[in-house]
């Protein structure tokens, strides 16, 4: 089991930066493929972004790619993201997910993932 929890959320003009945190109570943290996803109001949850057990690999959605930075402290049981040049459509509640590496899968799918947190509210005001 592990257990998720996001911190880092508010509200913020457009343009702006936040640092999004998620923290896992886990010690084999660093075998987790780590995500973030997020949910606008009225959307189905999307995905931002993953990184891989070592940091070696990270992936992102189009609409953030450029803007938002995933990364992760293993020592600190923590990820990250990094999040500037913010949009108002990067409103949303985001996520923190965990799950063993899938091989030959895509991180950015979001049945694989077994473990979320509850979720961190972002607004961006235009």
């Amino acid at each position: 089991q592990v257990q998720l929890v996001e911190s880092g959320g508010g509200l913020m003009q457009a343009g702006g930066s936040l640092r999004l945190s998620c923290a896992a109570s886990r010690r084999t943290f660093s075998s987790y493929t780590m995500a973030w996803f997020r949910q606008a109001p009225g959307k189905e949850r999307e995905f931002v972004a993953a990184i891989s057990r070592n940091s070696g690999s990270t992936y992102y959605a189009d609409s953030v790619k450029g803007r938002f930075t995933i990364s992760r402290d293993n020592a600190k049981n923590t990820i990250y993201l990094q999040m500037n040049s913010l949009k108002p459509e990067d409103t949303a509640v985001y996520y923190c997910a965990a799950d063993l590496p899938l091989p030959g899968r895509a991180p950015s799918i979001l049945t694989d993932y077994d473990y979320w947190g509850q979720g961190t509210q972002v607004t961006v005001s235009s």
